[in-house]
């Protein structure tokens, strides 16, 4: 009997999500349908299209894990210590002088190669 509810379930929550990418289909091609219209109307009856088939998708089991998700991690981004304004201020500092540091070297090396080439190659000015 539980397999049957839960074919049920899966086959209810495809229907959902079909209907739901149906709606968002039919509301962007209205939005490029009606293009003689104020592109405010049809900007806000595709937002309406796209709220409609977002709270579909969100009833099917599919649409509650992912908003399930984004709480979660909302609820971790909440716990992140950020850094203050003084160590931002630091860290960008130093991996500016990094950059110029490793530019200088990398500049260096490549003379190197260039004088070893040409010295190699006979090309010596």
């Amino acid at each position: 009997m539980n397999s049957r509810a839960e074919t049920r379930g899966a086959s209810l929550d495809t229907i959902k999500l079909a209907v739901a990418a149906f709606l968002l289909v039919v509301g962007i091609f209205a939005f490029y349908y009606f293009s003689g219209l104020s592109s405010l109307l049809r900007v806000i009856g595709l937002l309406i299209f796209g709220g409609v088939a977002a709270a579909i998708a969100f009833q099917t089991e599919p649409g509650r894990l992912l908003w399930q998700f984004v709480g979660d991690a909302r609820m971790e981004v909440r716990k992140v210590v950020w850094p203050s304004r003084q160590e931002t201020l630091q860290t960008t500092l130093v991996v500016i002088a990094m950059v110029f540091i490793v530019g200088i070297v990398l500049w260096l090396f490549d003379m190197v190669l260039m004088a070893i080439l040409r010295f190699l190659t006979g090309q010596v000015s």
